[in-house]
């Protein structure tokens, strides 16, 4: 199964990911893999643009053109497999691989760690947030170590322990920011009015290509952004006395969950009276009482 994000809903599953509270919130028995074997993919450019709003570093301009996805192994439940990340950008033709992967089980706890997929015990890594000692899903159910070639290559390179550690961090950046934004549209897939889809039907254009000797084009689902209430600026407003009004400021969004139901104030601005303004909303997912 292939998932193709329009950029409405990357921008929002990156914002669900890395608002506030989302990092810690216990979600993880509501998360599915829909097919045992999974292609999900956006453009880089949202991607980046919702990135920055949450203090991640901008890369090089020429990416921006780019793709990147994940593609996922699991087992029928969905609850344990293994991925891997890919990216392109315009200067390089091909599409490039991460040298790091990760398996994980959603059903993994404090006291018992998610075990390799396919049985290949090896030196693994952990992506930790401190602030929050370990308590969100990337820490408690992904662990990453390097593919099976790479880890033979890196084992024969004679780094330093300081070189070693600039690696792992810098592989572990090539797939661990891309995790939550998944994360979060499987979630948003396991709700009840689950997403905006389109099936893109390519027999026809398959069979010229077969004709002309090209290999068929994959099918694909295009999946996009549920209708979000927008922000209306109200009335200019302004404040008696000589107290001066807060400047105009970005809010980061809240994503809470409360029994079956996902609650996320979406991010807004603040302040400025001058430029008006901009009212908040909460944007309410249920899920089906018996997904446990």
């Amino acid at each position: 199964m292939r998932f193709v994000l329009t950029d409405s809903l990357t921008r929002l599953c990156t914002a669900l990911a890395f608002s506030k509270g989302a990092r810690t919130i216990e979600f993880a028995d509501l998360l599915r893999v829909p097919a045992t074997s999974l292609w999900i993919e956006w453009c880089t450019l949202p991607w980046e643009g919702e990135l920055s709003q949450y203090g991640f570093p901008m890369t090089l301009p020429e990416i921006h053109s780019g793709r990147c996805g994940l593609l996922f192994h699991s087992t029928p439940d969905g609850r344990r497999g293994l991925v891997r990340s890919f990216w392109s950008h315009a200067q390089v033709p091909e599409p490039l691989a991460s040298s790091v992967e990760a398996y994980f089980d959603f059903d993994a706890s404090a006291d018992n760690e998610p075990a390799p997929f396919d049985g290949v015990t090896s030196p693994n890594l952990r992506v930790m947030d401190t602030v929050h000692r370990g308590n969100d899903v990337l820490s408690r159910c992904f662990r990453f170590r390097y593919e099976r070639s790479w880890q033979q290559y890196y084992e024969h390179a004679s780094l330093s322990p300081v070189q070693r550690a600039v690696l792992d961090r810098h592989t572990l950046g090539t797939i661990a920011i891309m995790i939550p934004v998944v994360l979060a549209f499987l979630m948003l897939l396991g709700t009840r009015s689950s997403l905006p889809r389109r099936t893109e039907s390519l027999s026809r254009l398959n069979a010229s290509r077969l004709k002309a000797g090209k290999p068929p084009l994959l099918e694909h689902i295009e999946v996009d952004c549920p209708v979000i209430p927008g922000f209306p600026a109200a009335q200019a407003t302004h404040h008696g006395g000589s107290r001066r009004g807060p400047r105009l400021h970005h809010v980061r969004g809240h994503l809470v969950r409360r029994g079956n139901d996902l609650f996320w104030r979406v991010p807004h601005l603040r302040g400025s009276a001058r430029a008006g303004v901009v009212q908040s909303r909460t944007v309410i997912w249920s899920v089906d009482s018996g997904v446990q």
